[in-house]
């Protein structure tokens, strides 16, 4: 079968390459499934790069996220069945015509979802409704988020409207703004305006800014502790800006800001089954019904990775990047 691989760490446009790789088979509990299409994520660079949490050993594959049929059952695998439709989101080396997964880790898809939709269902959108749930403001708090153009910042004010929650986002230009309300989100704010940070105290018009996200670092980081209430809590989901975050030691001092990170897959590791059931089904609920929208930047073939990626990484984009092999 053919892969997408790379032999080094290092930039994915530079390392990345299509090589010829044994195809894998199944073990007990364990399914092969044939790749149809697969998202480029922020992580799935950084891990090229070598600066992600994860680092696999080399030469390695890529892409953790996939919809795909199954093509083959290991011993023991009764609950799907050959030619059924899944996604994955915590797979490594999906970027490949087929790949090995535990049983567990496949969850069959809605026939009305599109393939589009459902190479991108879990990854980013369960990360997102499980930041939402993590966060645990109360009725009439408000969340404030950065890159609010962002797969995740998108997402998660379209799930707090599902919650009669509200979120205030960040963005740098007025033209993302604009596109981000014309697909029906509302509250944002472009930073690029003199007097942005007037516009966000204007929309929160007296609530508590509780909580605040930050995908970006460095100063950016800083901007948003200087916007929370006090006794407010930072949230570090990503650092997009590559710089580490500076909060002014002011405001955790005086004003009691509290700074912790989120990880998705700690935070997915831990969660009770019963409480990831529930989350499913919410986001199962809202991509079904058009609550949340998954929109499609370009599909590419593997051969193409190198222009992918780069498309993957341009600002402005609004949608995902998605390999087909």
């Amino acid at each position: 079968m053919r892969a997408i691989v790379h032999d080094e760490f290092g930039d994915p446009a530079r390392v990345l390459s299509v090589q010829e790789r044994p195809l894998p088979e199944p073990g007990a509990g364990q399914v092969r499934v044939r790749t149809v299409l697969s998202p480029i994520h922020n992580h799935d660079l950084w891990t090229i790069r070598g600066t992600y949490g994860f680092k696999p050993a080399l030469p390695a594959g890529a892409g953790t996220e996939a919809v795909g049929v199954v093509d083959a059952l290991g011993e023991g695998v009764s609950a799907l069945a050959v030619g059924q439709r899944v996604v994955t989101g915590g797979t490594f080396g999906v970027w490949a015509e087929d790949f090995v997964a535990p049983a567990g880790a496949l969850i069959p898809v809605p026939d009305g979802l599109t393939d589009e939709v459902a190479a991108q269902l879990v990854a980013m959108p369960f990360s997102a409704l499980s930041l939402l749930d993590y966060l645990e403001v109360k009725p009439g708090e408000i969340i404030l988020q950065n890159a609010a153009n962002g797969a995740v910042g998108r997402l998660l004010a379209q799930f707090a409207a599902t919650r009669d929650e509200k979120v205030i986002g960040l963005m740098r230009r007025q033209h993302d703004v604009d596109v981000l309300t014309a697909q029906g989100i509302p509250n944002l704010v472009a930073t690029g305006h003199d007097d942005w940070r007037d516009r966000v105290r204007d929309l929160a018009d007296g609530a508590r800014i509780a909580v605040a996200v930050d995908s970006v670092g460095g100063d950016a980081s800083g901007d948003l502790t200087g916007l929370l209430s006090d006794g407010g809590t930072l949230v570090s989901f990503g650092s997009t800006g590559g710089e580490p975050m500076r909060v002014p030691s002011g405001d955790v001092i005086f004003r009691q800001i509290t700074v912790k990170g989120f990880w998705g897959s700690k935070v997915s590791a831990s969660m009770e089954p019963g409480k990831r059931a529930e989350l499913f089904g919410e986001l199962i609920r809202a991509a079904s019904t058009g609550a949340i929208t998954l929109p499609v930047q370009g599909v590419f073939g593997f051969d193409q990775v190198r222009e992918a990626v780069e498309v993957a990484t341009r600002p402005g984009r609004t949608g995902k990047v998605l390999l087909r092999p």
